[in-house]
């Protein structure tokens, strides 16, 4: 594990502002999308726009946040991890105990009311892991909507048990058989999707990326993770956490929980991409590691390509990170500062993963056991006067039988979906 390079942090006294009124957050995010986009994405950033300022808007998502989700989450003092490990003191906030299991559960709420409130009868979605497709199946479920999730084919391998709980819920799964067939593949289907029913179709992106306005408002409706583990870690220990740390794909987890303590300066914000096999090329998904500034799938931002601007296959032993871009807002914060990025490979991930489950009784999803990963060589570094924060952002049910297959353990039963 090897952190990136970062400059002196820089006061954000416009955080709340951001992004601009183009979408961008310094040079990254903006619409850089074909023209038959251009109006749905309008029509959405207005439709945003004018229920950020209804009470009763953000009085139902409360509502189904607490009711349907399950929030507030707890935050929890990994007592047994930390007297293993050593150094700091390791806490943890309970994502996982949200309803479907990961973070993907608030902004699957907040954009499924907001298409109620649009008129839009039909829901489609893109999915890695599955957290995010088993999120908007549950609340197409939950409001009727119409569902179909696009995912790709090799995830649905590692990820069958989410298919199966997405069907379940009365979506149709989609396999996308082209490219490495993960996640750009799956949302480059969701997006050719969208143009050709943008009439009477919303589509719930996963994560704080692609165009303007969703990694903004992927953020918002994330914003909640980070706004309850401040409030928590002031009335368990008096003060805030020295260090959080959390595993970033496009990053949506990553920003909601970090989002809150921003001008907190001396809380320091560690994002953890994924590291892969090694640092090769097509060997890992650290775009900070390799990458450079690009276009891909409408936002302008940090993405592994070639020399030729030809988007690298990447790999993770997540499915969640195996992605080749990163959220315009984690790039922003980056070049100020304020968010340090580090990588975990594979088998750190892996050994985070049983440690947690031994020590804790807590099963992570291979996503977070890289914010985990990271989270126990830092609290090794340091004295036991200082805190960490790792954002659990997921269990690890799903996870279960990959795991168990790259453990090498025999006699398993088998699930696959087409």
């Amino acid at each position: 594990m090897i952190s990136s390079t970062a400059v002196p942090f820089k006061t954000l006294t416009e955080k709340d502002s951001l992004p601009d009124q183009h979408g961008r957050f310094g040079p990254y995010g903006g619409s850089f999308v074909p023209e038959t986009l251009y109006y749905p994405l309008k029509e959405l950033e207005e439709a945003y726009k004018e229920a950020n300022l209804d009470p009763s808007f953000k009085s139902e998502l409360h509502d189904m946040l607490r009711e349907f989700a399950g929030r507030p989450t707890e935050l929890y003092f990994a007592e047994r991890l930390t007297k293993k490990i050593g150094g700091a003191r390791i806490y943890l906030k309970r994502e996982d105990l949200l309803h479907t299991g990961a973070h993907k559960i608030n902004n699957a709420l907040g954009q499924a009311l907001l298409a109620k409130r649009m008129g839009k009868a039909r829901i489609i979605a893109e999915t890695g892991a599955g957290q995010h497709g088993i999120a908007t199946a549950s609340v197409c479920a939950r409001f009727g909507f119409k569902c179909k999730i696009y995912m790709g084919a090799e995830d649905m391998r590692r990820q069958a048990l989410n298919v199966f709980k997405m069907r379940l819920s009365g979506a149709e799964v989609q396999g996308v058989e082209a490219g490495s067939k993960t996640l750009k593949e799956a949302i480059n289907e969701a997006m050719r999707d969208w143009v050709t029913n943008v009439r009477n179709t919303h589509y719930i992106l996963g994560s704080a990326l692609g165009s303007h306005p969703y990694p903004s408002m992927v953020r918002d409706f994330h914003k909640v993770i980070g706004q309850e583990t401040k409030k928590q870690f002031l009335e368990k220990t008096g003060k805030l956490p020295d260090e959080m740390i959390a595993c970033v794909g496009g990053g949506s987890n990553a920003i909601g929980f970090f989002h809150e303590f921003l001008d907190d300066s001396g809380v320091k914000l560690i994002g953890v991409e994924a590291g892969g096999k090694s640092l090769s090329e097509g060997e890992h998904a650290a775009r900070f590691e390799g990458g450079k500034l690009g276009i891909l799938q409408g936002c302008k931002t940090w993405i592994l390509q070639n020399r030729d601007g030809q988007i690298n296959q990447t790999h993770s032993v997540s499915a969640g990170l195996d992605y080749a871009a990163i959220g315009p807002e984690h790039a922003y914060y980056r070049d100020l500062g304020r968010i340090d990025f580090a990588h975990a490979s594979d088998n750190d991930a892996m050994d985070a993963f049983k440690t947690l489950s031994c020590e804790e009784g807590i099963l992570p999803a291979l996503e977070t056991s890289h914010g985990l990963a990271y989270a126990l060589q830092r609290a090794k570094e340091l004295s036991p006067t200082h805190t960490i924060c790792v954002n659990l952002s997921g269990r690890g049910d799903k996870d279960a039988m990959e795991a168990a297959r790259i453990m090498g353990v025999e006699g398993l039963p088998k699930m696959t979906f087409a």
